[in-house]
Formats: C-alpha cells, sequence, structure tokens
C-alpha cells in the first residue's frame, strides 16, 4: 500500500523574507540635482519629520571643468558625459514620478563661454532645465544643508563649502541667539542672509565670499610645477591670499565657542582617513568633529607619501587622488588662519540643501531643533 501523502504536501511555503517596501506616495518626493565642476549628483527624498528619507540617490564624476582653466570653454567631451548622467537621472525622476525638483549648476557653468549652448543641449536631449545659480545662493544652500551639526554651544560659525571650481565661506554669528534656536535659525537663512528679525532672534551673516578657487581650478593653476612639496605650499598660500577682502581674515579667532563646519569630499576623505577606513562609512563621517592638530597630521602623511602613496591608499581612492592635495592646500590655509578644536565633518553639501530649501518653503517640514 503506497504511503499516504500529507495535506500539506504541495504546499507553498511562509514567505520568510519580509515584503517590498511599500513606494513612496509622488505627490511627496522632491528632487535636487546639483551638476558641479567634477561632479553630478542627484536626490531623490521625502519629507520625514524635522528631516528627509532619501529614497534614491546618483552620483558621476563628469568632470565638467576639464579644460575650462585654460580655454573658458566646456569641451565637447565633458559636455556629451555630463549629458549622459543625466539622462540617468531623467530616468528617475520619471521612474519616482517625481514633480518637485530643482536642477542647478554652478561655477564650470558660471564661467564657461558656452554655458548657455550647454543649458540647451540638456533640455534638447534630457528634457530637463539646469539653473545655474549664483554664488551667493551656493553659499546660503550649502549653509542649511549643515544646520543640523551646528552645536547650541557655537557662537561663532564657520562653515566653507569646497567644490570643484570654487569655495564658499560664510562666517555666522549667533551670540544673539538663544542655545537651543541656534540650529534653527541656521535653517532660517535658507530664504536669504539678510533677514528681518521678526519672532525670532536671527543669525547674523558677518561675511560670505566665494572665491573662484576649489579642487580642480585650484590644481590646474599649479599643473606646471614639479615639486609635489612646493606645488602644495604654493597652492596654500595661493589660496590664502584670495581670502584678504573676507572680513574675518584681519581678526584673530578665540577657540572657544568657535566651530568650523566643512563639507566637500576634501573633508570627508580626510576624515576617513583620520578614521583609518579601508571602506568609507558615511555613518562614522558625517558629523565627526576633529581638531586643526588631527588635520593637520592627516595632510602631513598625505605630503609624505607622495603621488605614488596617495594613488595606493585606499582611504584617498583613484577618483579623489588627482584632488586631494589642492583640497587639502585650502583646508589647510582655513586651519592656519583659524585654529580650531571642533571641525565638523558634513557628507552632505548643496543637494542637501536644495532639499531642504524646498520642503522648508512648503512648510512640510515639522518643527524640529533645526
Amino acid at each position: 500500500m503506497a504511503p499516504r501523502r500529507p495535506d500539506s504536501a504541495g504546499a507553498f511555503p511562509k514567505p520568510v523574507e519580509s515584503p517590498a517596501p511599500k513606494q513612496p506616495d509622488p505627490n511627496a518626493l522632491y528632487a535636487a540635482l546639483d551638476l558641479g565642476t567634477n561632479s553630478c549628483r542627484m536626490l531623490i527624498a521625502h519629507p520625514k519629520g524635522s528631516q528627509f528619507h532619501v529614497v534614491d540617490s546618483f552620483s558621476k564624476n563628469v568632470q565638467l571643468g576639464s579644460g575650462l582653466e585654460n580655454s573658458g570653454r566646456l569641451s565637447r567631451a565633458s559636455m556629451g558625459r555630463t549629458v549622459n548622467a543625466i539622462r540617468i537621472c531623467r530616468q528617475k525622476l520619471n521612474r519616482h514620478k517625481v514633480s518637485r525638483m530643482r536642477l542647478v549648476a554652478t561655477e564650470a557653468c558660471r564661467r564657461a563661454a558656452n554655458s548657455a549652448q550647454f543649458i540647451d543641449q540638456v533640455r534638447r536631449e534630457t528634457g530637463l532645465m539646469l539653473d545655474i545659480i549664483e554664488p551667493e545662493e551656493e553659499a546660503r544652500l550649502a549653509v542649511i544643508s549643515c544646520a543640523p551639526l551646528v552645536s547650541t554651544k557655537t557662537e561663532q560659525l564657520l562653515v566653507v563649502d569646497i567644490g570643484g571650481g570654487s569655495t564658499e565661506l560664510v562666517w555666522i554669528d549667533l551670540t544673539k541667539v538663544p542655545k537651543p534656536d541656534r540650529p534653527r535659525a541656521i535653517m532660517r537663512l535658507h530664504s536669504g542672509f539678510r533677514q528681518d528679525t521678526g519672532p525670532f532672534p536671527a543669525a547674523k551673516v558677518v561675511d560670505w565670499i566665494s572665491v573662484p578657487l576649489g579642487v580642480a581650478t585650484l590644481r590646474d593653476q599649479f599643473a606646471d610645477v614639479e615639486d609635489d612639496t612646493g606645488r602644495f605650499a604654493l597652492m596654500s598660500w595661493f589660496f590664502e591670499e584670495k581670502l584678504a577682502d573676507f572680513a574675518p581674515y584681519a581678526s584673530e579667532q578665540v577657540r572657544e565657542g568657535f566651530q568650523i563646519i566643512g563639507t566637500s569630499g576634501t573633508v570627508t576623505t580626510v576624515a576617513a582617513s583620520h578614521l583609518g577606513l579601508r571602506r568609507y562609512d558615511r555613518t562614522k563621517v558625517d558629523g565627526l568633529r576633529m581638531t586643526s592638530d588631527q588635520i593637520d597630521t592627516v595632510i602631513s602623511n598625505y605630503i609624505s607619501m607622495g603621488p605614488a602613496g596617495r594613488r595606493a591608499d585606499p582611504r584617498i581612492g583613484r577618483d579623489r587622488q588627482a584632488l586631494i592635495m589642492s583640497g587639502a592646500a585650502i583646508l589647510q590655509a582655513l586651519m592656519r588662519l583659524w585654529p580650531t578644536d571642533r571641525m565638523s565633518v558634513a557628507d552632505r553639501g548643496l543637494r542637501e540643501g536644495l532639499l531642504y530649501a524646498q520642503m522648508s518653503a512648503d512648510g512640510v517640514l515639522e518643527d524640529g531643533p533645526y
């Protein structure tokens, strides 16, 4: 007699994996695209409390500004690479059905003689319209992206955004803002650096500057200097000379109550080197605080490695090694002028600022600590 087949035989097993995540409501999504001198980067997110939750992202090294320093124009090859990257962004926007977005271009497009033709090419080939923003808006967006990292103990704040083609510095006085409200006061700068005090004590922007030197343009300025150490020193002092018109340049700043927030690939790479990370980990880097002495130690190690050592260092990476010393020269100049015990590392920037600005303007962020 054949054995009796169990009643449950052949039944579908209960799934052990979690079900697919629920797709976010397209009406709640926002997008931000930042096209810089080196990179094309995009975030798609929806508001979540006083912050936002990222549902998709994109980042590509397109080197849009390659050759710009010598020719004053965007090359055909660099425009082609960039358009291909933006096509991918368009596909992501379509997939998520995003309707609220801000797509901006910065220094390379501000400087290039043929930027209007490039913007038109992007529109024709991708259907997306890029907005070339002014340096003040770029600086403002960098500032508000860093609001969550502002300490309630900070009285004087310097936000530094080291880009590929330019570097923005914003000095903010928070002494008249109550301590618990200081991060929130930074967020309110999304509407402009000059504010009516209104019902809230305002953060005072003492001065801001956009230096037309970033990691790519500063490197290109001294590409003909063969000595590695000498080139680094020249880049650092050359950058410092460009800060002479920045109001805080002439005054000495005490360390107590002073915070620098640095947002750039240079700063996050230095932080990863300081931590000895073999693989980059944003959760360990974003918000990390370093002292001037710790930063100097990392930069000194970069110099002693030489070009071959930096290329082989996994914490720097092959994409970053060609630009790390010009970025480090900028960072060293800042540490020389304003030494600090609290330099906060921000793995965030223009994209996050664009998202915060859009969401704040629409009133969809809850009233949190920032």
